[in-house]
């Protein structure tokens, strides 16, 4: 299969890793996200839709032990959710400033570490893989780390001219969107009182949301033969990947539109 075969949607989306404080119950942190914090950022201007990406508390990393790679997600680094912002254009990121500074200020409220990845206009890309009418009931979200000395361009071509073919010709998933990021900067999202650190060796290039009938599927994905064949071909590109089962994600705008109560 070739990603001519299958539909995608390019879009501009930032990728917001997050760490809730660890000085109150964790449930405490990802519930206080999914309230009140989600309403500052559900009423800035320009946004096409805005996507909690609330990960599984235990997740010591789903990709299959690959020599040479980093599969195993470090407990101190674990990532407990991802903030997805995807916007209507390119200058909608300056229509959002005000309500942005809200969200600088509400971020000690919740979060320990923050973190902005961000791409290039259309570099966020959301292909078609699922059926009329079939749902998505589980999730797993992967980050990939660039190996030095691998260009971004070569890292790229790799993900749409290999990966998203051989992920969409598995048919089963149900969701398949895929970020490529441009180099990180501290500045673009040095929030006050909030820890930003991400040395050189923890920084992540790219992520993929995978989308299952169920988890039961999403198991059988992570145990078949597709992983460690993609391991193969990713082993001379990617030092890290990081697979972690989502519990929930959690749409919040919609196709431009502020929605009532968050669908899930």
């Amino acid at each position: 299969m070739t990603t001519a075969k299958v539909g995608v949607k390019k879009h501009l989306t930032s990728s917001i890793p997050l760490w809730v404080r660890t000085d109150q119950p964790r449930q405490t942190g990802m519930d206080y996200w999914k309230g009140p914090h989600s309403k500052i950022i559900s009423a800035t201007p320009g946004l096409e839709e805005y996507r909690q990406i609330h990960l599984a508390e235990d997740n010591p990393g789903r990709w299959p032990v690959t020599d040479g790679v980093e599969t195993s997600i470090p407990v101190d680094r674990k990532i407990d959710g991802v903030a997805e912002v995807t916007f209507h254009s390119a200058l909608s990121p300056l229509l959002g400033r005000k309500q942005t500074q809200l969200a600088y200020k509400d971020e000690i409220n919740v979060f320990r570490r923050t973190l902005l990845y961000t791409g290039p206009p259309n570099s966020s890309r959301w292909y078609d893989v699922a059926g009329p009418g079939e749902a998505v009931g589980a999730r797993a979200m992967v980050y990939l780390r660039r190996r030095d000395g691998v260009g971004a361009g070569e890292f790229r071509r790799f993900m749409k001219e290999q990966l998203v073919p051989a992920l969409a010709a598995t048919g089963v998933l149900k969701e398949l969107r895929t970020q490529t990021f441009l180099p990180w900067i501290e500045k673009l999202w040095d929030t006050p009182n909030v820890a930003h650190d991400n040395p050189h060796d923890q920084q992540f290039h790219a992520s993929l949301i995978l989308g299952f009938t169920d988890t039961a599927a999403r198991d059988a994905f992570f145990t078949s033969n597709v992983p460690a064949e993609l391991s193969k071909q990713l082993a001379p590109l990617a030092a890290a990947i990081h697979a972690y089962d989502v519990d929930a994600a959690l749409t919040y705008v919609k196709n431009g539109t502020v929605l009532p109560h968050y669908e899930q």
